[in-house]
């Protein structure tokens, strides 16, 4: 006999916050419109997990300051399209369609936005499994659980780090599968429920997802237009002592800036005085554009440097789909990590972590040829943009893979739903920072070939009419 699990019950409050400036969606029609599209955004973009059950409609208009008729509308629209699903005598639950909508002229999304990823270089990927199939070969004899990376691949990241600036040895490094995973596992060791994450904001989204996820409360430091508020940032931790900091200072997710040296050290200065674990993502850090990043943060670290911990990924760099990561952090860090990594998995899998070794002596190789594609492709991205949405605002970001863009109005949620409509999957800005904030931006990632960019951004200036309200400007002659 099998038995049903009691289904999530989502708070009202908590729903509310998250679903941000969700009244700009209604701008181009009714309120239940915006408010279902801002609810069907959480559920697509997994920050409501499917199966939970929304809080009663009562509830809801209450922490919204909405009538009921509203909610009610907006459920409605939700079961019709298949992101709700009800059940007689109890609340409803989040759910995915199976099929696209046909009522409302939903389309499956056919260009998406949503990640800031390369494909693989195909040959040198491809080539770099064939020679693992004989590097994995003593490990066929061994249960094959590697808590701490292979030797190959370990030596290989430590010799980068060398060569940056930061002098590492290879037992100061765990592969992990993927940077989340390193996200999860340093949350894990250093932070208990109820704890305060100091972050960016904006920042990358997949941290936020961690962080909520270990219970953990992040703590924002807005940003400004050319970088990091390092007084506030100070101030921040003084005031609020977070159990751990979690920042992105090179070329940064979403918004492109790198972190310039005389900051580096500043921030060096802010964690040994403070004595604030700080885990520095590097994860994009191969991604420079027009100038390379400064050495390590952690190189200017120079006490405490337990404090400390660099993340890093192969899958900006070469290819998500190798899903390997790792953690750069003093000898008795990775010790106190890998006591504990059994509880959540038993290492990353050998034959990947072979063939990630392999990339990562070819880097000086394979590098030059993925940023000059970048760069290619965000020249493209930029002269789309001016002809097609000329009164956007892309950031001063030099680097990454994607543009952080200011809007002419604070309406990122309404566009998302608009451009969901269409067949675009693009985040909302809002994604990308704490309580809802950010509706007057988004991120454009310039990833995609020119064609397929092409496409989104005409779908994208497609949405922008379409929520408000104005004309498609007319061509321009763009002079490069």
């Amino acid at each position: 006999m099998t038995v049903d699990m009691p289904a999530q019950a989502l708070n009202a409050s908590l729903l509310a916050r998250n679903l941000g400036n969700w009244r700009t969606s209604s701008r181009s029609g009714p309120a239940y419109q915006g408010l279902a599209d801002a609810i069907r955004l959480l559920i697509v973009d997994g920050r409501l997990p499917v199966g939970a059950q929304l809080p009663s409609e009562r509830a809801l208009a209450e922490a919204l300051r909405v009538s009921r008729t509203t909610v009610t509308a907006a459920y409605a629209e939700l079961r019709d399209d298949g992101y709700l699903n009800a059940r007689r005598g109890a609340r409803s639950t989040t759910a995915l369609p199976v099929t696209p909508d046909v009522r409302t002229g939903a389309a499956a999304a056919s260009v998406s936005l949503a990640a800031a990823a390369l494909a693989a270089p195909a040959a040198a990927v491809a080539e770099a499994f064939a020679e693992a199939t004989h590097d994995v070969t003593p490990y066929l004899h061994v249960p094959g659980h590697e808590l701490i990376g292979v030797p190959a691949l370990r030596q290989a990241i430590a010799e980068r780090y060398c060569e940056r600036g930061l002098p590492t040895e290879p037992d100061e490094i765990m592969v992990t599968t993927g940077a989340q995973h390193a996200i999860g596992l340093i949350l894990t060791t250093y932070v208990q429920a109820g704890d305060r994450v100091l972050v960016e904001q904006p920042t990358y989204h997949g941290a936020l997802l961690s962080i909520t996820t270990a219970g953990a409360r992040p703590v924002p430091v807005a940003m400004t237009e050319d970088g990091w508020d390092l007084d506030a940032l100070q101030a921040s931790v003084h005031q609020l002592s977070p159990n751990l900091a979690y920042l992105i200072p090179d070329n940064h997710n979403p918004t492109g800036l790198t972190m310039p040296v005389p900051q580096r050290k500043q921030v060096a200065g802010i964690i040994a005085e403070t004595r604030t674990r700080t885990v520095i993502d590097e994860s994009i850090m191969d991604m420079w554009l027009d100038q390379p990043v400064p050495p390590p943060l952690a190189a200017e670290v120079t006490s405490r440097r337990d404090l400390v911990l660099t993340i890093g990924s192969m899958s900006k760099s070469f290819w998500g789909g190798l899903r390997v990561g790792w953690i750069r952090a003093e000898r008795s860090t990775i010790a106190t990590i890998a006591s504990l990594r059994p509880s959540i998995d038993m290492g990353t899998a050998v034959f990947e972590q072979c063939a990630a070794a392999r990339l990562l002596v070819r880097h000086h190789e394979l590098l030059p040829e993925r940023r000059e594609i970048l760069r290619a492709r965000r020249a493209h991205l930029l002269i789309l943009l001016h002809r097609h949405l000329p009164d956007w605002e892309p950031g001063h970001g030099v680097g990454g893979m994607s543009l952080w863009v200011r809007l002419p109005a604070p309406m990122s949620t309404a566009l998302a739903a608009a451009a969901s409509r269409l067949g675009l999957d693009l985040p909302a800005g809002p994604r990308f920072g704490v309580n809802g904030t950010l509706e007057r931006f988004v991120r454009v990632p310039y990833t995609l070939p020119e064609e397929q960019l092409d496409t989104a951004v005409e779908l994208l200036a497609r949405a922008w009419h379409s929520v408000t309200g104005s004309a498609a400007p007319q061509p321009t002659t763009v002079v490069v």
